[in-house]
């Protein structure tokens, strides 16, 4: 079991948990426990209970729709702005969708029944976490509208800047095969969107890493795609 300590600064890396009332922060407090969160760890299993939910430290989550055929395309990311699980903060208890680690880092894990509990004992509590909710089924209705309208140069400037916010780096631990599985496509039209962005000098790609030099750029090469979850998430959360 964490320390008091520890679970008070782990409340000051994910944001979500940082936005808490300090009571309502109580009764989560003494059931959160540190996860560390290695590539592909499952965090979530298809048509399978929930037993867990992750409050992101460090590192990104990616929610992945997955077919009766095992194709998979991602749905969502979730970092340190938020948590796993929202099945569970909807009062359900399982999701047909596969919540995976696509970069490596931390999280604050709590078991669903705490959570449950938590949410039964605080309105306020269940109310911020809705919020969330709402905020997680935004981004990915602009993943659906991105990935049906967008270009994929413009899809993958909204991806590394939507995986930027969450890991706070420079660096991206990124590989072409995870790329193309994120946004749809076959891996040679990432090859050659990431040839695009660097040729504009916005990135830096290495062997399985983006370096973001252009942070603006990127942006003005997302447009549209990128920003209005963002700005919902600031005006809900803050």
């Amino acid at each position: 079991m964490a320390t008091v300590s520890a679970r008070s600064s782990a409340r000051l890396r994910n944001r979500l948990l940082a936005a808490l009332s300090p009571s309502d922060f109580a009764l989560l407090q003494p059931h959160l426990e540190p996860m560390a969160l290695p590539v592909k760890r499952d965090i979530e299993r298809p048509n399978r209970r929930i037993e867990t939910i992750c409050f992101m430290e460090t590192g990104i989550a990616s929610v992945v729709a997955v077919q009766s055929d095992e194709t998979e395309v991602e749905v969502g990311l979730i970092g340190c702005e938020g948590m796993t699980g929202t099945a569970v903060v909807l009062s359900g208890d399982q999701s047909p969708h596969s919540t995976y680690v696509q970069v490596s880092g931390e999280a604050q894990r709590i078991a669903a029944d705490e959570l449950r509990k938590a949410m039964d004992a605080s309105a306020s509590l269940r109310n911020l976490l809705l919020k969330f909710v709402h905020v997680f089924m935004v981004q990915t209705a602009h993943t659906a509208i991105a990935n049906a309208r967008c270009h994929i140069d413009q899809r993958l400037a909204r991806w590394i800047l939507m995986a930027q916010d969450r890991t706070r780096s420079e660096t991206l631990a990124l590989t072409h095969e995870f790329l193309a599985l994120m946004l749809g496509v076959r891996r040679a039209g990432v090859t050659e969107a990431l040839q695009n962005l660097n040729r504009q000098k916005l990135i830096d790609n290495g062997r399985n890493q983006i370096i973001v030099l252009n942070r603006k750029g990127i942006e003005r090469m997302a447009g549209k795609a990128y920003g209005t979850p963002e700005r919902e998430y600031r005006r809900l959360i803050g």
